[in-house]
């Protein structure tokens, strides 16, 4: 018999500068390992004033790790240590494996309005394949499918499969699925997961029941109980969801519909050494890839 996961934790996603001066939220990162894992971090940069993210993340290096990066709205213009370069616009996803080194830049540009909105997901790797070799995939926003379910609610298939229809992204260490989900007002979504995968939501717009537990009451109604609130209460924008362990995931709307971001990913299990945006398994291989890039033989 399937069981439906219920709330193991939530969190509001939290105000920080990052880059070059880019203001963003940030939903989970250092602070939370190995909470998530195999994820290590994500970030919603969301702003209609230029000034907030306009000097972007020049160049800097990666290894270790995978970073997606998905936009809503405006573009983020990148170049990267292999020869890639371009535009990551709109509704777009660019899913870059560092593995054993890439150097890279993202400079991100507003809409005519100003308005920028993306997210970035930060994947590890398991020790096999950190050095290996990196690669890139740029997918457009076209490439992404998106289907209707029963209740009406819609999914782009980033990675994984709903309603029989694949994602683009596919053949990745750590199996994840990484979903795009609205859901009308008044409409249960259910969505099956497999037992001991990490499952995680965020909510990107609007509000919704994400666990099988429910209360009409708002946080200021919980009061005393207020220890109780993740799982009895509404999660609005700007929530992130941590499920335990189960079969499926359920999320049920009343009079506002709920847009939220549903990623799993099967653990990794292994010691994370984290510093900037390098992640291996020990203090000793932190210490030669930073060597490495003083050096000038970073890239392999």
């Amino acid at each position: 018999m399937s069981s439906v996961r219920k709330i193991s934790k939530v969190w509001k996603s939290r105000p920080t500068l990052e880059g070059a001066g880019v203001h963003l939220k940030r939903a989970f990162g250092n602070n939370e390992v190995p909470q998530f894992d195999p994820f290590l971090l994500l970030d919603d940069f969301h702003s209609d004033n230029p000034a907030h993210y306009l000097s972007g993340f020049p160049w800097h290096p990666h290894r270790g790790i995978e970073t997606i990066t998905y936009v809503l709205h405006g573009r983020v213009e990148h170049g990267d240590s292999m020869g890639n370069s371009g535009v990551i616009a709109s509704g777009d996803v660019q899913w870059m494996t560092a593995g054993s080194g890439i150097i890279h830049q993202e400079m991100p540009k507003g809409e005519k309005g100003g308005l920028m909105w993306g997210f970035q997901l930060w994947a590890n790797l398991p020790a096999s394949h950190k050095m290996m070799p990196p690669r890139y995939r740029g997918i457009v926003a076209n490439q992404i499918p998106e289907v209707t379910l029963k209740g009406g609610a819609k999914v782009k298939i980033i990675c994984g499969e709903a309603g029989g229809v694949k994602g683009p992204v596919q053949d990745v260490v750590v199996e994840p699925e990484y979903l795009d989900v609205a859901v009308p007002p008044k409409t249960t979504f259910t969505r099956a997961v497999t037992r001991g995968h990490t499952v995680l939501a965020y909510v990107v717009e609007g509000e919704g029941y994400f666990g099988p537990e429910r209360n009409a009451y708002d946080y200021e109604q919980v009061g005393a109980n207020y220890f109780d609130f993740p799982r009895r209460c509404v999660c609005a924008t700007e929530s992130l969801i941590l499920y335990g362990d189960g079969d499926e995931v359920a999320v049920t709307t009343q009079e506002k519909p709920a847009r939220f971001l549903l990623v799993s990913g099967k653990p990794i299990r292994e010691p994370v050494a984290w510093y900037g945006p390098i992640v291996m398994n020990s203090r000793e291989e932190l210490r030669v890839a930073f060597e490495e890039y003083e050096a000038g033989t970073f890239i392999k």
